[in-house]
């Protein structure tokens, strides 16, 4: 049961939230904010004492704040948010707000494992100026996360958020993938907007865009591996990792499928299908942030226990951007 004080912070953001617009979505208008587009997973600075870098951060936000991305997201898998605190992870969304472009969606990570310190969380995020809450799947009791179970989490929170909220299936990191019947009958929540999903089943993902054809409901793609084969099965955009780096390419990417330029949109899928698994399976987020400090970012360490990468390591994440002619 949700305590006085989380209560009184939840009252306090729904009636935020109810006088708040948020691109094309109000309460109350029966209309869906509308989260197409391509986003960039923001990494979290860290300085060699494993401080998060607040400065770096905003010096990141500022380079990708010139790139024609729809917005952001912030303390998802690439934000190392599983090591952060609560205090931190609200405070790298607030110095995120600041430091955007105005005109860009903020989709805040906010997911827990318990449903209540969910909600807090949540709510808390539209404090400090989330526009969406992105909340992946509890999975430490995983075999207890029944469709069932999720429905009542993620409905909970729903309920109780005063932003839309964004569904996250991650399996790789997870080891759970957020089933499809779940998701149809979330989709039909009318506070619950669409879903990330990075488990790389385009079929499911059709599936997905067939079965909630008749809600408000959108489906973005969780890297640009596999960006191309999800517009065509009816995606709206994607949350890439890729985009930290070769963020123009991506979007390319999208302007050539929405465009109907699939010949040519086929020759970049193919140029950045290597790039990407360097920085996503591969090599992770340590890949990452050392790709980011080629391309003039700033990655810098990650936290423990995530190490560097090693010198063959690093050699073969060269590689694999050299030879798709990206360094």
């Amino acid at each position: 049961m949700l305590g006085r004080g989380i209560w009184s912070s939840v009252r306090q953001g729904l009636s935020r939230g109810l006088s708040r617009k948020v691109g094309a979505w109000a309460l109350g208008e029966g209309r869906r904010v509308d989260i197409a587009g391509i986003y960039p997973p923001v990494t979290t600075p860290f300085t060699a004492t494993a401080e998060v870098d607040y400065e770096k951060l905003e010096e990141n936000l500022h380079k990708l704040g010139t790139l024609p991305f729809r917005g952001f997201v912030v303390q998802g898998s690439n934000g190392e948010f599983p090591f952060l605190t609560s205090s931190e992870r609200l405070e790298v969304v607030s110095r995120v707000r600041q430091a955007m472009p105005k005109d860009k969606l903020l989709l805040a990570g906010s997911g827990c494992e318990s449903t209540q310190a969910t909600v807090e969380m949540t709510v808390s995020m539209a404090q400090v100026g989330a526009d969406v809450a992105i909340v992946v799947t509890p999975c430490y009791y995983r075999g207890r996360m029944s469709s069932a179970a999720l429905i009542h989490h993620y409905t909970k929170v729903a309920d109780l958020s005063p932003i839309p909220v964004v569904l996250y299936s991650v399996p790789a990191n997870t080891g759970l993938d957020l089933p499809v019947d779940a998701v149809v009958t979330l989709s039909q929540h009318p506070n619950i907007v669409g879903i990330k999903d990075s488990g790389g089943d385009v079929t499911k993902m059709g599936l997905l865009v067939h079965k909630t054809r008749r809600q408000d409901f959108q489906v973005l793609a969780g890297s640009a591996g596999f960006l191309l084969a999800s517009y065509a099965v009816g995606a709206v955009g994607g949350v890439c990792a890729l985009a930290n780096v070769l963020g123009a390419q991506v979007c390319q990417l999208e302007r050539l499928c929405l465009t109907g330029q699939w010949e040519d949109a086929q020759k970049l899928q193919h140029r950045l299908i290597e790039p990407n698994t360097a920085v996503t399976r591969r090599f992770g987020i340590p890949g990452l942030k050392k790709t980011m400090d080629w391309f003039g970012y700033y990655g810098g360490p990650c936290r423990a226990p995530l190490q560097e990468l090693s010198p063959t390591d690093e050699e073969a994440l060269h590689m694999d951007f050299s030879s798709n002619g990206w360094l």
